[in-house]
C-alpha cells in the first residue's frame, strides 16, 4: 500500500519513512486495545472526521464481526441480536476531537477555548493511545496544547503538517511533513496520506 502511494504520489517520497512510523504506531496502538484521537482545524478538522469515518466502519472492506460477539448478540436479543451481527461491523477506535459542540463552547465559555482539544485529550486519552494532530504549518496552538497534554498522558504523538513542519513536526514523536508550502496543496497531499494509512490499518486488521 505504501509502495502504490508513492507510486501515485511520487512528491511524498520524502514522508515514506515517517508514514511507515505513523503505520507502526498506529498498529501497535489498536493491538493493544488502545485508541486514536484525532484532531485539527478548518479544512484540518474535515480530515479528522474523515479519518474517523474510515476507521470506524468499513472502509474497503466488509469487517464481519467475530464470531464471539455474533453469539453474544444474537443472546442478548434473539431478534434485534441478528439484525445487529448481519449490519455491525468492525472498527478500530478513533475519535475526531472536532465536534462535541457543548463540550468545546461551555470550555471556551468557563475557562479557554484554545484548550477544548487539551482537556478532551485529557479525558479520553490513556497510555499507549495515539493522538494525531493535523496543521498545514504546523503551528496550530490549540493542537499543540493538545499534543503537550498527550505527552504527559503517556500518549504517541503523530504530526500531519507541511512547510517546515513547525512547532508541531519539531514536538511529535513521528512527523509526516508533506513537502508543500500553500495551504491547499498541503491539504491535498494529506487525504492519500491518511487514505493509504488507514488502509493499511484495516488489511491488517480485518483481511480475512
Amino acid at each position: 500500500m505504501l509502495e502504490e502511494l508513492i507510486g501515485r504520489y511520487p512528491v511524498l517520497e520524502p514522508c515514506r519513512e515517517s508514514i511507515r512510523q505513523a503505520y507502526q504506531a498506529l498498529e501497535e496502538c489498536f493491538l493493544a486495545g488502545g485508541k486514536l484521537l484525532v484532531a485539527g482545524n478548518g479544512g484540518s478538522a474535515a480530515d479528522s472526521d474523515h479519518i474517523v469515518g474510515e476507521l470506524m466502519k468499513g472502509f474497503v472492506k466488509k469487517r464481519p464481526l467475530p464470531d464471539s460477539l455474533v453469539q453474544a448478540l444474537k443472546e442478548a436479543d434473539p431478534q434485534r441480536g441478528a439484525e445487529l451481527s448481519q449490519k455491525l461491523q468492525g472498527a478500530l477506535p478513533a475519535i475526531a476531537l472536532t465536534n462535541h459542540v457543548a463540550l468545546s463552547s461551555a470550555f471556551a465559555n468557563d475557562v479557554d477555548g484554545i484548550l477544548s482539544y487539551a482537556q478532551q485529550v485529557n479525558g479520553y486519552g490513556n497510555r499507549g493511545d495515539v493522538f494525531l494532530g493535523i496543521s498545514t504549518s504546523g503551528n496550530a496552538e490549540n493542537v499543540m496544547y493538545a499534543a503537550v497534554t498527550a505527552r504527559a498522558k503517556g500518549m504517541k504523538i503523530i504530526g500531519l503538517t507541511g512547510r517546515d513542519g513547525g512547532k508541531l513536526g519539531a514536538f511529535a514523536d513521528i512527523s509526516i511533513v508533506v513537502p508543500k508550502q500553500e495551504t491547499y496543496q498541503i491539504q491535498e497531499l494529506h487525504l492519500p496520506v491518511y487514505h493509504a494509512l488507514c488502509l493499511m490499518l484495516e488489511k491488517r486488521f480485518y483481511d480475512r
